[in-house]
């Protein structure tokens, strides 16, 4: 019998789109498979489509939650999987997705497997991109933690790391997957985690999803979990340089609000590796890298001058290095200029 697989799905009012998700769960015919829907009290047809496939489920309901962090963790408190993950209402597989995934973790080592994705326009059904996958720097965990950008439907969890991990945080609205996958990191580092090229999921962009309508609250709350951080682990010259960089968004003074304190501060003794507070801090100032490029990007010299000098170069890899430096000469180039050249390199 191969691995049995457990899928979780959360929605609320997709009706429109949830019976092509169900069906692409379902005409996988993986033979060890175990599939929930956790609805959050729709009042759509929702539960109309749901009970049309209600004898291949392994479980389902529609009851008011919390919201979508609230139905995934019902479901991880009750999947019996040894492989584990979540696929939205308004996303589906790829024909072959369950197989491909079962095939990988026979691998014993394996704890999480990073795939690909479709991303398409729900106007036309268009592809706008392929995802790369969920960002992994090989023999660089700090940029790895410190950019952590997971493309969580194509990424795929062994349920032993996933009981390590705990639940989602339910507080986080946005980038609770992203702060999900910082624990693991953490645990874990990257020795188990294996990448492929199959495109596994088809992602849809609509202007309902939070993708496409909310993209403000991710930045929000990623910089929020930067910020606890620097708290739990006492950080503060970090933490003033998070604040200048996040004026305008809210930032609570109440860590208790946003992290597991306690997890955090207990990693050590749970963890595989060999844990040292001080890749926390190196974590911390490859996300100012990565903020200052981004800044810079979006003609926000202002606060790609003030992440940058918030970092600690000695805390960098080499590339990161040149990347910095490469960022500071480039800041002294007045922006006309640098519009001039774009345009004429886009043509």
């Amino acid at each position: 019998m191969p691995p049995k697989i457990s899928i979780i799905t959360p929605s609320y009012n997709q009706a429109q789109y949830l019976e092509q998700t169900i069906d692409s769960v379902l005409s996988q015919n993986y033979p060890n498979l175990e599939y929930m829907i956790f609805d959050g009290g729709s009042t759509d047809n929702s539960v109309e489509i749901i009970k049309k496939y209600e004898k291949y489920l392994t479980f389902w309901t529609s009851e008011k939650d919390k919201g979508q962090s609230d139905a995934i963790n019902k479901g991880l408190q009750k999947v019996t999987g040894e492989i584990v993950n979540w696929l939205n209402s308004d996303d589906y597989y790829e024909k072959n997705t369950l197989q491909i995934v079962a095939d990988a973790f026979l691998d014993d080592k394996i704890n999480v497997l990073c795939a690909k994705s479709r991303i398409f326009s729900d106007i036309d059904n268009s592809t706008v991109h392929f995802s790369q996958g969920t960002d992994i720097y090989p023999n660089n965990l700090p940029k790895t933690i410190g950019q952590a950008r997971i493309d969580q439907p194509e990424t795929f969890f062994r349920a032993s790391a996933l009981k390590k991990m705990g639940n989602l945080n339910p507080k986080f609205h946005y980038v609770m997957d992203k702060e999900w996958w910082i624990r693991y990191l953490l645990l874990f580092g990257l020795e188990n985690v294996k990448q492929i090229d199959d495109v596994l999921v088809n992602f849809r962009l609509h202007e309902n999803s939070k993708t496409v309508s909310q993209k403000n609250g991710f930045q929000t709350e990623t910089n929020a979990i930067f910020y606890d951080l620097t708290t739990i682990f006492d950080f503060t010259k970090e933490q003033k340089s998070i604040i200048q960089i996040s004026q305008n968004q809210e930032i609570s003074k109440n860590i208790e609000s946003y992290l597991d304190k306690d997890f955090y501060q207990n990693i050590g003794s749970n963890s595989t590796n060999i844990f040292d507070k001080n890749l926390i801090q190196k974590s911390i100032h490859h996300y100012f890298l990565h903020k200052a490029d981004e800044f810079y990007y979006s003609h926000n010299r202002t606060k790609a001058v003030l992440c940058l000098e918030s970092i600690d170069i000695s805390f960098l890899e080499i590339a990161e290095q040149n990347l910095y430096h490469s960022l500071k000469k480039k800041i002294n180039i007045p922006v006309w200029l640098t519009k001039f050249v774009r345009k004429i390199i886009s043509k």
